[in-house]
């Protein structure tokens, strides 16, 4: 397998999980994940559907809680363990420990999830009002400035169904933006777009990557994955099947199954 240097070396990961898996039922979508992501790195995961990429994502921050494994995020193990009466741990995660994970572990998803009876503003400000706890006067100077940075300082407000599918998704990564978090993963944030909408976003995307910000980032997208990637992990079968730099794994991948896949892939985009 094609490695490079990880967080694990230098020992500054800011978010790392150990032998991450997850299964619904009897299907074994995750198979003993070893990730280390220090700050910084800008990771694209890719591969084909079903691979578990989404799964990986939501399993960093708990949307999805994982069957076994650990993360650990800036040196602290989530969730509460206690020993169970077979002598293996048990680990159980509260609701409210894991919404302080989510806060610091920021999720942007393939649909935008925003609330339709609320503007642009009001979506970007309701994070930090009913879960950050601030003054209103505060939250909205702080969800105005994020809504300029993505683009949307003339659409205030403006509601959800007045925007284009390319508006929607960039105050999605504002309401992201707004709370302050560590990491962002980006979950296929253009799959739901129109083919002209998808640049206003990658280029956003882009620009908090040239920010030095931590992010992991899902996609189909892989003349996007090479520009915007330090790293790029190809998911196979719910394992990590090769990872290295961006160079490597899209000029010069190493093993069979990623060499077809991004063949197959890149036919008409890289």
């Amino acid at each position: 397998m094609t490695t490079v240097a990880t967080a694990a070396e230098t020992d500054t990961a800011i978010l790392r999980c150990e032998r991450l898996s997850k299964s619904f039922g009897t299907l074994e979508v995750l198979k003993g994940i070893d990730l280390t992501v220090a700050p910084g790195e800008r990771i694209a995961i890719i591969g084909g559907s079903g691979s578990g990429k989404s799964t990986l994502l939501r399993c960093l921050n708990f949307m999805e809680k994982p069957t076994s494994g650990r993360v650990i995020l800036d040196g602290a193990r989530v969730g509460r363990v206690r020993p169970g009466r077979d002598g293996r741990e048990q680990v159980s995660y509260p609701e409210r420990d894991l919404m302080a994970v989510r806060r610091r572990v920021g999720m942007v998803f393939q649909q935008f999830n925003l609330f339709p009876h609320m503007t642009a503003l009001g979506n970007v400000m309701e994070g930090l009002v009913s879960v950050l706890g601030r003054p209103r006067a505060e939250a909205r100077e702080r969800a105005t400035a994020e809504l300029g940075r993505v683009g949307l300082a003339e659409k205030l407000d403006t509601y959800p169904a007045r925007l284009s599918g390319g508006q929607q998704q960039r105050v999605a990564i504002a309401r992201a933006l707004a709370m302050d978090p560590e990491v962002l993963l980006f979950d296929e944030p253009t799959s739901s777009l129109d083919p002209e909408l998808v640049g206003e976003v990658l280029r956003t995307i882009l620009a908090l990557a040239e920010e030095g910000r931590t992010m992991l980032l899902v996609t189909h997208e892989l003349g996007f994955a090479y520009r915007f990637a330090t790293r790029v992990i190809y998911l196979f079968d719910g394992v990590i099947h090769e990872e290295g730099t961006a160079e490597q794994i899209f000029r010069n991948p190493q093993r069979d199954k990623t060499r077809a896949f991004i063949a197959r892939s890149s036919e008409f985009s890289l």
